[in-house]
C-alpha cells in the first residue's frame, strides 16, 4: 500500500473528502517525523516501532575497481 492508497482508503472508510483524509495522513506522518527528530522512540502497538540509530561513518569502496 502506498500513501495515496492509504488516503483513499481512509476517505472511504471515514466518509470524508480526499483532501481531509490527506491532511490527516500528513499530520500523522509529520508527528512521527517530529518525534524521531527529537531523538524519541515511536511505538504503535500492532504495527511497529521506530527509532533513530546513530552509527559511525565507514569508508566505502567501489566494487568495480576495489
Amino acid at each position: 500500500m502506498v500513501k495515496s492508497e492509504l488516503i483513499e482508503n481512509l476517505a472511504e472508510r471515514a466518509d470524508v473528502t480526499l483532501a481531509k483524509a490527506e491532511e490527516v495522513v500528513d499530520l500523522f506522518f509529520d508527528a512521527i517525523g517530529d518525534t524521531l527528530c527529537k531523538g524519541d522512540r515511536v511505538e504503535i502497538r500492532g504495527f511497529g516501532a521506530f527509532t533513530v540509530r546513530e552509527y559511525k561513518a565507514y569508508e566505502g569502496r567501489n566494487p568495480k575497481t576495489g
